[in-house]
């Protein structure tokens, strides 16, 4: 866990003050308030692509800034720390419900006219 604690750290102190908060922004009407990995438009973060750990002269850049979800952001960020991998299978359905742009589980309802 120790990881953790350490990777919080160095985007804590990017995240703070105006221009942090104006830069979400710009990101938020960029990606057009969803997250771009699911399209979940409830719990929105904005993660830094390359970790501010490892590229800390792309802490504000646009270009490196993405719109996700608290769920897609933690998983991400789980990976980045070492604590898990994603599943190839899953990553490729995710990807084909995504490029549909619909949910397979829904179904379709009859109407009651």
């Amino acid at each position: 866990m120790n990881r953790r604690r350490e990777y919080a750290r160095h985007s804590a102190k990017v995240t703070r003050g105006q221009r942090w908060k104006a830069l979400r922004m710009q990101a938020l009407d960029r990606d057009d308030w969803a997250c771009v990995q699911c399209g979940d438009r409830r719990r929105l973060e904005i993660d830094h692509i390359e970790p501010v750990k490892d590229r800390p002269d792309l802490a504000y850049s646009l270009a490196n800034l993405q719109t996700l979800c608290g769920r897609c952001h933690a998983r991400k960020t789980r990976i980045e720390v070492g604590m898990g991998q994603p599943n190839p299978a899953r990553e490729a359905w995710k990807r084909l419900v995504r490029e549909t742009g619909r949910n397979p589980i829904e179904h379709e309802r009859k109407s009651d006219a």
